[in-house]
């Protein structure tokens, strides 16, 4: 499984002629054949807005999945701090990036190590990150940001959750992006009543699926290509050349605790 882009070699659809380059999720392979209509998630992408790879990374879902949560969930405003967690993600390297450009006055973020920490202020926008592994975040937050965030960027969950309640400032925001603490052998609860920051706070909790916010895509597109073309971003890409190599390469990545997006290459030509 796994998003793909590739070029139309045959179509009965007038919109989508030959030639045109078409993202779809029909998984991984050498050819696909979609519908006319948009019941397999394709879409054509544009090879002159930016580059090709781009268009399954900064300018794919988890690109705009970052963009969706910062500007229509979280509201994010000019000035703000900003909290990040799994900073070092694909969504989490994004979404730094852009709350920065966005106008945020301070970007921090959480990740596992001090590789990936020192990687997020070196290359991804980031002020200042926290190892998890090492310190409480909570303990981390009052060091880093020690008058409070506005905004919390949440695809943890758990007590990163819990840690940024007590962080964030009066009429804070949190987009519930994902919950990856829920997720593997090591899962642990977290005490409920951690929400009374909410009310006491009022703050604002929004969950999200990126999907019901297809209408932003285009100014999301916009955007985003013109902060690469003007090369204010930062990408990282591993390329893999033959879906015989796809399986190794994404493991030793995992493995490697490594950021941003594996791509894999089946035609010589692009």
């Amino acid at each position: 499984d796994g998003r793909a882009l590739g070029v139309v070699e045959e179509s009965r659809c007038p919109s989508v002629p030959v030639g045109a380059y078409v993202r779809h999720q029909l998984g991984w392979r050498e050819r696909a054949v979609l519908d006319a209509v948009d019941t397999d998630g394709a879409d054509r992408v544009d090879p002159r807005l930016a580059p090709l790879p781009t268009w399954l990374g900064l300018l794919g879902q988890t690109g705009f999945t970052a963009y969706v949560g910062l500007t229509r969930i979280a509201g994010l405003r000019p000035g703000d701090t900003v909290l990040v967690s799994a900073a070092a993600g694909a969504v989490g390297t994004a979404a730094g990036q852009f709350a920065r450009l966005l106008g945020a006055a301070r970007v921090v973020g959480t990740a596992g190590g001090p590789d990936k920490c020192a990687l997020l202020v070196r290359e991804f926008g980031y002020d200042a990150a926290a190892d998890y592994r090492a310190e409480p975040v909570r303990e981390a937050l009052a060091r880093l940001a020690p008058e409070g965030i506005d905004v919390y960027f949440d695809n943890v969950g758990g007590d990163q959750l819990a840690a940024a309640l007590h962080s964030l400032r009066t009429g804070g925001r949190v987009a519930l992006c994902g919950m990856m603490s829920q997720f593997g052998g090591e899962r642990r609860s977290t005490d409920i009543n951690q929400l009374i920051q909410a009310v006491l706070k009022r703050l604002t909790l929004r969950g999200f699926i990126v999907r019901d916010h297809d209408d932003l895509r285009p100014e999301f597109e916009r955007r985003v290509a013109g902060w690469l073309a003007e090369g204010r971003i930062t990408t990282r890409e591993t390329v893999v050349d033959g879906l015989e190599n796809a399986a190794g390469a994404l493991l030793s990545l995992l493995d490697g605790g490594n950021v941003g997006k594996m791509l894999v290459r089946l035609d010589d030509n692009d």
